[in-house]
């Protein structure tokens, strides 16, 4: 549960920034709630606490009588995660008012779309008023029966948002309120088409734009500072808006300055991506101009050297009870090789321990590196290897060592998108996978497109070593995953013991240590 608001926003430090931030809401957060618009829509900047805001209005209105304009309140997110931040941001607020209100119930709903029913998990605040707020953790396909306010949070992101609109604007005849709020998500879906229809005139109702510029001018860092107890500064100001800025890199002027993308927009959003991730490390090696030209034996001594020093140590930990799976895409000199494990949990999470990102790599040391870190991998059970193009080289050689039944050649051809992305999109929304906190894994994964209805990737980037990128981990992650559904035989890697080489037969710790060849 969120914490009462004086606990939330300390008056000490509000005396330490700008009078614009005294307010408990900042300008555009009232300029918000006061908007009494039966249809109002706000395309906004990631992180600026609209949603937030809304909950104070919907408290507000669920615990007055229905003479004062009372009624219950339907919030709408397309995961669970934003469901439960919604219902506790509401249940603060109701400390805060001061109003009569049960604890937070968590139960379902039935939801009945044509002949089909489907029960819907809610999370429930009852008001003495007689109203309720409800927050739905996915999104049904059918509202009608209900009445109230409905808040469709990051609309753009809803599968099939016409639906959806169709059934909340029904509620408009019989006096009920609709608030649709969402970052873009490209200028070819039906949340733009919202947008652009009510500034054209053509249906009725109030648009509200905030970029995250606009925000911070108007106390958002200020806002921040409070809630860490710490005094407004400039220069700290200045740096926390690059900082935001870099974070997003190439997708800042859709997701922060509001400007929706041309085409039909990202795949996955980057709230759903961030909440996906976890502190995991994303290991990355540029092998220098010219390593491929070092004989080699040096180059397997320095690359066995950095797998010992740095990939071992994040093997050992992984659980040994769990299955494990790999997923690789190829890249040689312009793209980037991504390998990715992950360990099949108990709950069926696919869980990323780390990712290894490697740039100019040499095909035997890409092979080389593949090897040792599936070999570490316990219960290894499946691996999906791009085999596109010179990619092919590498994965023929790791199915060759492991058997063609355990690794996957891949040919991610349209047919392999339009069968196996929808599984992982699915994942994300359903909490069932957790990918390394990382910004150029995030750029990747939403450089992910919906192009003729297949997501895929089409355009490239440029990552934290200044490289290009083309999606490659958010390739990876989608080949990783695909192995996971598709598993093998299990096979467990135990050292083989030292045997006799013809001349030394002793059997004990007097034997002649002979260096074997490390070469190719």
């Amino acid at each position: 549960m969120s914490s009462p608001l004086d606990a939330d926003l300390p008056r000490s430090a509000a005396r330490q920034v700008n009078s614009s931030t005294d307010a408990v809401l900042l300008p555009y957060q009232r300029d918000w709630v006061a908007d009494r618009s039966d249809l109002k829509v706000a395309e906004k900047s990631r992180r600026i606490g609209l949603t937030w805001a809304e909950a104070s209005d919907d408290v507000l209105i669920a615990s007055s009588s229905r003479q004062a304009g009372g009624m219950n309140a339907y919030y709408i997110g397309y995961n669970m995660d934003m469901a439960i931040e919604y219902i506790e941001a509401c249940a603060m607020w109701a400390r805060v008012f001061n109003q009569a209100a049960e604890a937070i119930e968590e139960g379902e709903e039935v939801f009945k779309d044509g002949d089909d029913e489907k029960a819907i998990k809610t999370y429930t605040i009852r008001f003495a008023s007689g109203f309720r707020i409800v927050a739905l953790s996915s999104r049904p396909a059918n509202l009608r029966g209900k009445q109230g306010v409905v808040v469709i949070d990051e609309a753009a992101f809803h599968g099939a948002l016409d639906e959806l609109l169709k059934a909340a604007l029904a509620l408009l005849i019989w006096g009920g309120k609709v608030r649709v709020i969402s970052t873009h998500d490209g200028d070819q879906n039906t949340f733009n088409e919202l947008v652009n229809e009510i500034r054209s005139g053509a249906r009725k109702g109030s648009v509200h734009r905030t970029s995250f510029k606009e925000a911070v001018d108007q106390g958002l860092f200020g806002r921040v500072c409070m809630r860490k107890g710490v005094p407004w500064d400039a220069d700290a100001q200045a740096k926390w808006v690059a900082d935001v800025y870099a974070f997003y890199g190439a997708a800042a002027e859709e997701e922060l300055d509001v400007v929706p993308s041309q085409g039909t927009g990202a795949w996955l959003s980057s709230s759903l991506i961030e909440s996906r991730m976890y502190g995991a490390p994303v290991l990355r090696y540029n092998a220098p101009k010219g390593f491929e030209q070092l004989p080699d034996g040096e180059r397997w001594r320095t690359i066995q050297e950095w797998l010992d020093f740095e990939v071992r140590p994040r093997l050992q930990p992984l659980d040994a009870d769990l299955q494990s799976v790999f997923g690789q895409d190829f890249g040689r000199t312009g793209d980037l090789t991504v390998m990715v494990p992950a360990q099949i949990q108990q709950n069926l999470r696919r869980k990323i321990p780390f990712i290894l990102e490697l740039r100019n790599m040499p095909h035997k040391q890409q092979d080389q590196i593949a090897q040792f870190v599936i070999k570490g991998l316990p219960r290894f059970v499946k691996a999906a290897v791009d085999a596109r193009g010179n990619g092919h080289a590498v994965s023929e050689f790791l199915a060759q060592e492991f058997g063609f039944s355990r690794v996957a050649l891949v040919m991610a051809t349209e047919g392999w998108y339009r069968e196996n992305m929808p599984p992982l999109k699915k994942a994300f929304e359903d909490d069932t996978i957790a990918v390394p906190r990382d910004k150029d894994v995030l750029t990747d994964l939403r450089a992910i497109k919906v192009i003729k209805g297949v997501a895929r990737v089409p355009d490239r980037s440029v990552g934290k070593d200044g490289g290009q990128r083309h999606g490659d981990a958010g390739i990876a992650i989608a080949l990783m995953y695909y192995a996971s559904r598709h598993p093998g035989a299990e096979i467990a890697w135990t050292s083989a013991p030292r045997g006799s080489r013809g001349y030394d037969t002793e059997a004990d710790d007097n034997d002649i240590d002979i260096p074997e060849q490390q070469a190719w």
